[in-house]
């Protein structure tokens, strides 16, 4: 299968790429991204032949019908990664918490973020590639606090690869920072920003798309890549949890095969939505994908009322970070896929030059047919946290707690709803503390324990021990070193 690009093609580049170019060099013609050329349609056939499989037995199915050029033992290379989840037998369990709402718990992997889902595969898909090119690649990635950590965990000393990895400093969870900045492998390199996500971002999307830049790396005879969502390379791994928390679905006889279900996504740069809407498009039975946004809720003013607009809009801060997002990335290959790349060019410089761009009524229509969305408050966040928990036995995190509104504002009670967990409750134990016995501004170590005490869980080796683990990444910088930063460690 070959990919194309969103925003058309310049006279520079070729049509189409192979899957290995699209992830070696994500940023395609006029900034823009690879998608693929078509999807391999998977329907009931498939699902059926996968209701007993693994979930390595269904990955290396789903990726098989993409037909991407990395080889096979690469591939299962990849995926064996996921025998070092919790559990290895299950790395996404599917759990009932209400009823009609179950929950996909994407956060069993080595950092304790549904990240871990695409990125541990992905580190060794690209590090395997470049050995046999024999080429050396910088890997830039902007986190705004799962992204991260789970990119140092899959590329540190891996080969042929270094990492630059951009956070906002101050603007993710103190687990968040520690399992940045107390890495220590050669190949990875920390950098906190004064500034938020989106300004990581869009040093991130510059230096991709900057001649200098690569011009500079050349001479160390370094080429560039990113671990972004902006890279297919994550998002072709993030398509087959979808299906797999479908087929759980059917295990457990909460649902016939065919059924329709919602798919519940708390979004923050859309990858995760994104592998959601490539699956429905491939076969799977889906009624709607519902969008959950905290305070920073541009996607619900887009897919409610067509607009979007950042002409007066800045990060707010809140008890979700991993969300604090306002330019979500991968918005553009859903408006690709619906409106074609020309519309695509047009809104897409539209929105960088004047912060704004708006669909027509037929556009928005079509968007509407796919996208329903809500967004939940810090408090209403928390409220449905302590509830969840007292009520229903269940702990979940601040994001996934946004699913929780949407879920009674958008779905019909009748219709079965997968939320998806995108991280554990360790990595935001000051939130939940307070959610759950009114703390206020608890470091996290004493949160977690008094959460632990609370909730008879145990806090696991792997977070507990960041507290005493020496930090050896202390940079903070202004946004505008970043580049310079950069070619100095390399």
């Amino acid at each position: 299968m070959n990919f194309i690009q969103t925003r058309g093609c310049d006279k520079n580049s070729p049509q189409s790429v192979t899957f290995s170019q699209a992830i070696l060099s994500p940023i395609a013609s006029f900034g823009g991204l690879y998608v693929p050329e078509n999807l391999p349609n998977l329907g009931k056939e498939f699902l059926n032949k996968h209701i007993n499989s693994s979930y390595k037995e269904l990955a290396f199915d789903m990726l098989n019908r993409f037909e991407i050029d990395i080889e096979k033992n690469v591939i299962e290379k990849a995926l064996n990664l996921y025998d070092k989840f919790d559990d290895s037998s299950n790395p996404v369990p599917v759990v009932k918490v209400k009823e009609n709402l179950y929950i996909s718990e994407l956060y069993h992997g080595p950092t304790r973020a549904f990240k871990d889902m695409a990125l541990q595969p992905f580190g060794v898909v690209l590090s395997s590639i470049a050995q046999k090119r024999g080429e050396h690649y910088l890997i830039l990635a902007a986190t705004s606090g799962d992204t991260g950590p789970a990119a140092l965990e899959t590329f540190k000393n891996r080969a042929n690869v270094q990492v630059a990895c951009l956070y906002p400093d101050g603007g993710t969870s103190d687990v968040q920072r520690l399992q940045m900045v107390t890495e220590n492998a050669k190949n990875l390199k920390v950098i906190g920003i004064k500034g938020v996500f989106d300004d990581a971002q869009n040093a991130l999307k510059k230096l991709l798309a900057s001649t200098d830049f690569k011009t500079a790396l050349k001479e160390k005879n370094i080429l560039l890549s990113a671990a972004n969502s902006v890279n297919f390379g994550r998002i072709i791994f993030q398509i087959i949890y979808h299906i797999h928390s479908y087929l759980e679905l059917v295990r457990q006889k909460a649902i016939t095969m065919g059924e329709k279900v919602y798919l519940n996504v708390p979004s923050g740069n859309f990858g995760n939505a994104l592998g959601a809407y490539y699956a429905w498009k491939m076969g799977l039975p889906v009624e709607k994908i519902i969008i959950s946004s905290n305070e920073n809720n541009v996607l619900t003013k887009l897919i409610k009322t067509g607009k979007y607009d950042l002409r007066d809009s800045h990060v707010v801060s809140t008890t979700s970070p991993a969300m604090d997002i306002l330019k979500s990335s991968n918005v553009e290959r859903i408006l690709f896929d619906l409106f074609g790349y020309e519309r695509t060019k047009e809104l897409m410089e539209n929105l960088e030059s004047k912060n704004f761009y708006e669909l027509n009524a037929d556009e928005l229509t079509t968007l509407q047919n796919s996208f329903d969305a809500d967004f939940c408050n810090g408090d209403e966040g928390k409220k449905y946290i302590k509830d969840t928990f007292y009520d229903n036995g269940y702990l979940m995190d601040p994001h996934t707690a946004t699913c929780m509104k949407s879920y009674e504002t958008c779905s019909n009670p009748n219709i079965k709803t997968i939320a998806y967990s995108t991280a554990e409750w360790t990595k935001f134990s000051p939130v939940i503390a307070n959610a759950l016995t009114g703390e206020i501004d608890t470091e996290d170590l004493k949160a977690l324990v008094s959460i632990s005490k609370e909730a008879n869980l145990k806090i696991p080796d792997i977070i507990k021990e960041l507290f005493t683990k020496e930090i050896v990444q202390k940079t903070v910088i202004e946004k505008e070193d970043i580049e310079k930063e950069i070619l100095k460690f390399l």
